[in-house]
C-alpha cells in the first residue's frame, strides 16, 4: 500500500499519475490523463484553454502547493487535486 497519501481537499477531484520517468511539465500529462479518466465527465472533456484557466485560478494542487503548468513531474505517483470539481 503506498505511504504518505494525502488528504482529499472537499469538493475536488483526484488525479493520481504514474509516472514510469519523470516530466518537465505537468499541463500535458495531466491533459492526457484527465481525459482517459471516467470518474468526471466535465474534466473528460475539458480543452487545453479551460485547463490553463484552472491553473491561471490556483485551482490545481500537488500535495496542497498550488501547480502551474511548468510544474515537473517525479517519476512515481503524484496526486493532483482540482478544486471545485
Amino acid at each position: 500500500m503506498p505511504e504518505n497519501i494525502p488528504t482529499k481537499p472537499a469538493n475536488s477531484a483526484r488525479i493520481v499519475l504514474t509516472l514510469e520517468y519523470p516530466e518537465k511539465r505537468m499541463d500535458t500529462i495531466l491533459l492526457k490523463a484527465l481525459r482517459e479518466q471516467n470518474e468526471n465527465a466535465v474534466l473528460k472533456k475539458i480543452s487545453r484553454t479551460a485547463l490553463k484557466e484552472l491553473f491561471n485560478k490556483g485551482s490545481i494542487f500537488i500535495k496542497g502547493q498550488r501547480a502551474k503548468p511548468s510544474s515537473s513531474l517525479a517519476k512515481g505517483t503524484t496526486y493532483v487535486d482540482i478544486s471545485g470539481f
